[in-house]
């Protein structure tokens, strides 16, 4: 669990990460070396895992968790929700909290590293809408190309149809900085949103 200083050093800049391992152990600004997968985790669910696993296989290097404090469209998580979120990794991952919501932003925090994400994420990474203009959106391409960061997409099953890395349009001259997941490795038909509807049907909770 983090304090509420801690969240305040993220949310002003002055902390770039927090990285809680498993036992509970907090270290700032010293992310564990490996692949990132970052997400909201409303809730942790197999999907996250088996994207995880697969990379895992892909690279035979680690995978953790971000959880993004701020979100770009959602504004900032409050402490209580951050901890009940980090609570699901207790005793099972180490999970990364940051408050960097682009990927370019997550480029300049994690040089070097690969970030893992499904189909939707991706789509809304290479459309120039999001950045306002396509020169905008080359801009930043450079920029998480000179950090050296790349990508390992999941496809995604929408409508009854699965989409993977195949069928997105790329940032011309930076397709190399994407990898697939193969559908053999891994493919989960659920979305967390999905996920909260079910068990508010049920009359409960996901954890």
């Amino acid at each position: 669990m983090i304090s509420a200083t801690e969240l305040s050093g993220l949310l002003s800049g002055r902390i770039g990460s927090l990285t809680i391992t498993p036992t509970g152990d907090v270290r700032i600004d010293d992310p564990p070396p490996g692949a990132i997968l970052p997400g909201s985790f409303n809730p942790l669910h197999e999907g996250h895992l088996g994207m995880q696993r697969a990379v895992v296989v892909m690279t035979g290097q680690p995978v953790h968790f971000e959880l993004t404090v701020r979100n770009a469209d959602k504004g900032e998580l409050s402490l209580l929700e951050i901890n009940r979120r980090v609570a699901q990794f207790a005793g099972r991952h180490t999970v990364i909290l940051a408050a960097a919501p682009l990927f370019v932003q997550k480029a300049r925090l994690y040089p070097g590293r690969a970030f893992v994400l499904g189909y939707d994420t991706a789509l809304r990474l290479v459309t120039s809408a999001y950045y306002g203009s396509e020169s905008a959106m080359l801009a930043a391409f450079a920029a998480i190309a000179a950090a050296n960061c790349r990508f390992f997409v999941a496809g995604r099953q929408i409508d009854g149809r699965f989409y993977t890395l195949a069928d997105l349009t790329l940032p011309v001259g930076y397709e190399q900085l994407f990898t697939p997941i193969p559908e053999d490795l891994f493919r989960r038909d659920i979305s967390s949103t999905q996920l909260r509807e079910r068990a508010a049907s049920q009359g409960g909770t996901v954890s």
